[in-house]
């Protein structure tokens, strides 16, 4: 990739706080390469802090019944409806590796609606792109996602994900991000099988 993460310039690791480059140092270990999200938000610390500890809160959370490839697939088909490229390539790397299915991950891609992908997780992301469309939101939105076992909280912490990557994807889109090549080949080769980190502040 000899294009440059973005258009904005990125600031030497000497000069970021301290919290920022170990979070970036932990982050690089564990994926074994540093997705440039994280290189582009040190332009602003006060704004890496605040995204990284929303994302946590969102991403890493432990209740509910949305599991983590449901989280990914939301952000994946939100992002493709939003035509941003970065948070495509690296949140359908995430699914694939966390759904250890490269076939449905494309498919998904493609034309999510024709794809395999079950009518609970169909019903999902009907419900998520209302939300990243703006539509009005109605009981019977609730009442679809019920009969496929999801409750208030689950509608939230999916309309949650839906409004920080409508954010996300129009962040990426504004400053040109491009993904690490080392998404692409993430959880679809034998020779790539790290486990995707969870920044943590």
């Amino acid at each position: 990739m000899s294009r440059p993460g973005s258009r904005y310039s990125i600031p030497y690791k000497k000069d970021l706080p301290f919290d920022i480059v170990e979070l970036m140092e932990e982050t690089e270990k564990k994926t074994g390469f540093l997705p440039n999200i994280f290189k582009v938000l040190s332009h602003r610390p006060l704004e890496f802090r605040a995204f990284f500890a929303y994302y946590n809160a969102i991403i890493n959370k432990e209740t509910g019944h949305l599991s983590r490839t449901d989280k990914e697939l939301i952000i994946m088909v939100t992002s493709l409806a939003d035509r941003c490229l970065y948070n495509m390539v690296v949140h359908s790397a995430w699914y694939r590796i966390f759904s250890k299915n490269p076939v449905l991950s494309d498919q998904v891609c493609m034309n999510w609606r024709k794809s395999d992908l079950s009518a609970r997780e169909k019903a999902m992301l009907e419900f998520a792109l209302a939300i990243s469309q703006a539509d009005d939101i109605t009981d019977d939105h609730f009442k679809k996602l019920k009969v496929h076992g999801f409750n208030q909280e689950d509608a939230w912490d999916i309309a949650a994900i839906v409004a920080f990557y409508a954010m996300c994807n129009r962040l990426a889109l504004f400053v040109s991000l491009v993904p690490n090549k080392e998404f692409y080949l993430m959880g679809r080769t034998s020779d790539v099988r790290r486990e995707p980190a969870a920044p943590k502040i």
